[in-house]
């Protein structure tokens, strides 16, 4: 019954590759462990549990490790984004905009142009 509530959060760590996933449901208490690529992949399965259960819910037990935790995530850009619009979906602000392009000068000349298929890193605040 609990697994049922959460299969939102099953799903979407499915649809993220979470590595080494596991689930348990015992006691009316469901145990979910993995790990995800990037801090920002586990933000979002944190942030669908409290979606789901509320901020501190008392019907589950997550455990996510990262993979990689040097930076706050990786991103393919895709046709019609800008540096803003990709700030605005990892900050929430399109102005952390020269973060991320001071982290990609290695293949970024201009903060205005960018390419469909250029993996971005987006780098911790």
């Amino acid at each position: 019954m609990v697994k049922a509530k959460y299969q939102d959060v099953l799903d979407l760590g499915e649809k993220l590759n979470i590595k080494e996933g596991k689930v348990e449901e015992a006691d009316g208490k469901l145990k979910v462990w993995g790990t995800a690529a990037t801090p920002y992949e586990k933000d979002l399965i944190w942030d669908k549990i409290k979606e789901i259960g509320g901020e501190s819910p008392s019907d589950i037990m997550a455990d996510i490790k990262v993979e990689d935790d040097s930076v706050y995530a990786k991103h393919t850009v895709s046709s019609g984004e800008t540096l803003g619009k990709i700030a605005k979906q990892y900050y929430g602000e399109p102005g952390k905009y020269q973060k991320i392009f001071q982290a990609n000068t290695d293949i970024l000349k201009n903060p205005d142009v960018i390419h469909p298929g250029q993996e971005l890193v987006i780098p911790k605040l």
